[in-house]
């Protein structure tokens, strides 16, 4: 081979894409996922009709009961209510940690010091605090947004420190052999092999933050989505009841397709070949 038809072919090497699934692939998988959905929601109308509606609605009674929520204003405010303390509490969580799990994750004697509480912590019921978080922050806002903080850190904390653990030691010593400061290094190696964890424990936590937003919401100030449940549960509308729960899952469905955006975005070399 000349040395022209080397450069040639190194040229056209160096033009070539990587790409994802081919076009029919995408297809048939949307395909697919949406005859999943009318399954699932044709069986639900067809078997919930023939349930009492005292212990079960289906979907056109729901879809009833939603627009008449949505006209009178109801769902609405108590969404908004709800989103500000999901996305408060959740952004709280996640600050911290992402910063306690980098720490963590790098520094021996920071884990040594803090992971009997973070297990500890982790590993009690939320119910068995409840009422001590009600004596400190009352029945306020304050309190909700302790309860999602408290429920959202822990998998983002864990992962990120998992991630710090598997960044590979030799990328560490490479880093070291250049002399590379512990700021450098941190930037430079172990925050971007650390990202695809981050984005991880956020998405878990985005469950969690949910679950714990619910609860807060029924042992606490009796506000926002939690309300409407405790409202027409106790109303035996079973209907109206499943609206706020529907909402709860469309809004955690909603919130991880954007923390996969930001995953798509600052680690993109993690959706090649999705």
């Amino acid at each position: 081979m000349t040395d022209s038809a080397a450069a040639a072919e190194l040229d056209s090497s160096a033009d070539v894409e990587v790409l994802g699934p081919p076009p029919r692939a995408r297809s048939l998988v949307w395909l697919v996922r949406l005859a999943s959905i009318i399954v699932v929601i044709g069986s639900w109308e067809f078997f919930g009709r023939k349930v009492d509606p005292l212990f079960m609605s289906y979907p056109s009674a729901i879809a009833t009961a939603a627009v008449a929520m949505i006209q009178s204003g109801e769902l609405g405010a108590a969404l908004l209510s709800s989103i500000q303390t999901l996305v408060i509490g959740f952004v709280t969580a996640s600050m911290i940690g992402l910063v306690l799990g980098l720490l963590i994750g790098r520094y021996r004697l920071v884990d040594a010091a803090t992971d009997w509480l973070v297990n500890a912590l982790y590993s009690t019921p939320l119910v068995a605090i409840l009422p001590l978080v009600i004596l400190w922050f009352g029945l306020g806002d304050m309190a909700k947004l302790f309860i999602v903080s408290l429920l959202a850190v822990f998998p983002v904390l864990i992962n990120t420190a998992a991630g710090v653990r598997n960044v590979p030691a030799q990328l560490i010593d490479v880093g070291s052999a250049f002399a590379a400061s512990e700021r450098q290094i941190f930037l430079k190696i172990i925050l971007p092999a650390t990202i695809p964890y981050m984005m991880t424990g956020l998405r878990l936590g985005i469950g969690r933050a949910i679950i714990g937003m619910v609860v807060a919401e029924f042992f606490t100030a009796i506000t926002g989505l939690g309300a409407l449940i405790v409202k027409y549960g106790n109303q035996y509308d079973t209907a109206s009841m499943f609206v706020p729960i529907l909402t709860l899952m469309l809004l955690g469905i909603g919130l991880t397709i954007l923390v996969r955006k930001a995953e798509d975005h600052f680690a993109p070399w993690r959706s090649v070949g999705d």
